[in-house]
């Protein structure tokens, strides 16, 4: 007799996904790992698990390519066939957390490819109603600028910002990707007032970039992982369109708490700037 399949469905970025397992200890696992972000909605797509023994988290390249109508998503520690035309898919894998999240960021980055979305690189916050997003180079300091946020802050991640366009703009939201800080952000979502692009240095300041420069820096800091040109081709499009419609700066910032009054300043300017009418002869 085939045992029952446990079913939990996690929802992260407003799209809900069922995760099926007959293991019961891992399905434990998986609503402790993603507690938070269970959902009772009704679930967009599905992914059944089957477990391998347990392991560690691989050190190879993913692999992410096209199969037909399907995606094969491949690394050491897992193998993922998903098919979106059916939005269901199967996945071989050890009872690590670390590949599920893998697998997960994946999926997820695929989806939002085709919606006009993207996974960045990047912490994001919530400030004064609006989400900030703070990407670089590692080491650059986005853990930094997470630990140094005032209390009435709220983190939606240290490590992968969660982004889909809205009607003004685009809007970031929590996920439960943890990175330095290991804590999973908070499960909401707020209109993206700006990106910054972070250098540490022995002031704060704000800078302009160019749209090319600021399109080059967003490309390089996208997770993308599928070897399919149509996708990569429509995802730098995505990245011209974020560009046109968000402002991002280059933040100068020397770590302490006064560079998020930085952050609150351009936000002050920028809105201000916003409201001027030009007045005419």
């Amino acid at each position: 007799m085939t045992a029952p399949r446990n079913i939990t469905c996690v929802e992260i970025g407003g799209i809900p996904i069922a995760l099926s397992t007959c293991d019961e200890g891992f399905h434990d696992l998986l609503r402790q790992r993603y507690d938070g972000f269970l959902s009772s909605s009704r679930p967009e797509f599905e992914l059944e698990f089957d477990l391998t023994r347990s392991g560690p988290v691989s050190d190879d390249d993913v692999r992410v390519r096209r199969d037909g109508n399907d995606w094969l998503i491949e690394r050491g520690d897992f193998q993922a066939r998903w098919n979106p035309l059916i939005g269901r898919g199967r996945v071989r894998q050890n009872a690590n957390p670390y590949s599920l999240d893998s697998v997960l960021r994946i999926l997820h980055s695929l989806i939002l490819a085709q919606r006009g979305g993207f996974l960045l690189h990047a912490a994001s916050a919530i400030c004064d109603g609006r989400a900030y997003l703070f990407s670089g180079v590692s080491g650059a300091g986005k853990t930094t600028m997470t630990r140094l946020a005032p209390a009435d802050v709220t983190l939606l991640t240290d490590e992968i910002s969660y982004l889909r366009p809205n009607a003004d703009g685009y809007s970031a939201f929590g996920t439960p990707f943890a990175g330095e800080l290991a804590r999973a952000g908070e499960n909401c979502t707020a209109a993206v007032e700006a990106l910054f692009f972070l250098e540490q240095g022995p002031e704060n300041r704000v800078d302009e970039l160019s749209s090319a420069e600021a399109v080059r820096r967003l490309m390089r800091n996208i997770l993308f992982f599928a070897e399919d040109q149509g996708l990569v081709e429509k995802l730098l499009a995505t990245a011209c369109e974020f560009v046109a419609r968000v402002p991002i700066r280059r933040l100068t910032f020397y770590p302490d708490a006064r560079v998020w009054d930085e952050v609150r300043n351009f936000a002050r300017n920028f809105a201000g700037n916003l409201q001027e009418v030009p007045e005419h002869a």
